[in-house]
């Protein structure tokens, strides 16, 4: 219980955080004995480790292991409510949250964390063929995807229909992109060979299609290079500087060529929630609203919007990463503005981003590293790789889990959640 509360519940500052994403989360814990009340929405019962997804859609992790329902990261806390529901609209005149059904919720302070979603560059309708990675209910079915792809290849006598259900192109060559392509690669060259009898799975080809003119556009060029050989030599072919023209249940269309192909995944592009919408605010190309030095809303000082929800520039003018770490800075920085306001104090200086470095694996045993001055790449960037993100992860229990499925995965290199669940059934 929390024993330093002053006033009645009800007459207590009432903030209210749509989103249980990092940049949430992270908010409604650097409130606690902050003397508020605080309401947090979402439209799923837990928190997701976004960074490990990939892990999941590639058969290493299970799911269990990288996300944790809401409701008990604050069962301590009897200043939070939580409620599982969907956002439809904000009237920031009447400093109210319109839930769907009609609810309405009110507020004194909001706090919109509601995250980003896929961007198909307006060819929507390629989301049906090409699923993004943002969801468990995405991992999981990219997982089923390609673990059926083998199986259906596995069943067919066509070679030209077996090709191309052995044929797995990843659009988007970003550390999500890099990061899939690796470890489905290393699943058909090191993991399935001795499981299937009418196939060679390590005659599986596995593209990389980035209309850049580079692999991890963000890292370093030596790091960019070292990751572009690393994967060839993983026996990924990697497709650079032309987009993709056309996705459909039988393939991509690359530079005017046709590629057969049964499996595609997209880690090319997000865009905002529409957050900013609802409160008419100026947003950047990619939906994100653009934020004052307090990370508030332009015209409602009331409103914060912090994580993927917001465009914000660093010291340098450049665009603050989507990633994990700048989310949380951003919800720890709105908490501070919250608890000066309640407290009558003056308020903290404007938000600066801290880079903290940056990281992306290149299958199971290489990765890259990037901490400015400091560069790192191949099996030790990996197990640095590995020790971030394990602090990240919440509670014992699951760093000890995590740490163990990769223990067990670099070692043996088998994986440990190779199942095939949902009502798709194989077939050819």
């Amino acid at each position: 219980m929390n024993t330093e509360r002053t006033k009645p519940v009800e007459n207590l500052h009432h903030v209210v955080i749509v989103g249980g994403g990092f940049a949430g989360i992270q908010c409604a814990k650097s409130l606690k004995n902050a003397n508020t009340r605080i309401t947090l929405i979402d439209q799923r019962n837990h928190h997701l480790f976004q960074p490990l997804l990939y892990q999941v859609a590639t058969t290493i992790l299970p799911t269990s292991e990288i996300a944790w329902p809401l409701r008990r990261l604050f069962k301590g806390r009897d200043d939070v409510t939580t409620l599982l529901a969907k956002v439809d609209d904000v009237d920031p005149v009447a400093k109210q949250v319109r839930l769907t059904g009609g609810r309405d919720i009110s507020y004194d302070t909001l706090v919109l964390a509601t995250g980003a979603r896929h961007s198909y560059f307006g060819n929507d309708s390629w989301a049906a063929h090409a699923p993004g990675l943002k969801t468990i209910e995405d991992a999981t079915n990219i997982r089923r995807r390609i673990l059926l792809a083998f199986e259906r290849a596995e069943l067919t006598n066509d070679p030209d229909l077996r090709r191309a259900y052995l044929t797995f192109a990843v659009i988007g060559a970003g550390p999500t992109g890099v990061e899939l392509v690796g470890i489905i690669a290393e699943l058909a060259q090191r993991v399935l060979p001795k499981e299937f009898r009418h196939i060679d799975t390590r005659q599986a080809r596995v593209l990389l299609v980035e209309a850049g003119p580079k692999v991890l556009p963000s890292f370093p060029g030596t790091l960019s290079e070292y990751a572009q050989k690393s994967l060839v030599k993983l026996g990924v072919e990697i497709k650079l500087g032309n987009p993709v023209t056309q996705c459909s249940g039988d393939g991509i269309q690359l530079d005017g060529a046709d590629i057969g192909c049964k499996t595609i995944i997209w880690a090319a592009g997000v865009q905002a929630s529409p957050a900013s919408e609802w409160i008419g605010s100026t947003s950047d190309r990619a939906g994100r609203a653009v934020v004052t030095d307090t990370l508030t809303a332009q015209q409602y000082p009331d409103i914060f919007l912090v994580g993927d929800t917001a465009s914000v520039t660093d010291r340098a003018g450049k665009p603050v990463p989507g990633i994990a770490p700048a989310a949380k800075q951003m919800g720890k920085y709105a908490a501070r503005v919250i608890r000066a306001r309640c407290a009558n104090k003056a308020p903290p200086a404007p938000f600066r981003y801290l880079h903290a470095g940056s990281l992306a694996t290149i299958g199971r045993r290489s990765a890259v590293a990037d901490f400015g001055k400091l560069r790192f790449k191949g099996s030790f960037a990996w197990w640095v790789w590995g020790l971030a993100h394990i602090y990240f992860l919440i509670g014992t229990r699951s760093r000890f889990a995590v740490a163990w499925s990769w223990l067990w995965s670099f070692f043996t290199g088998h994986n440990s959640a190779r199942l095939i669940t949902g009502d798709e059934k194989p077939k050819v």
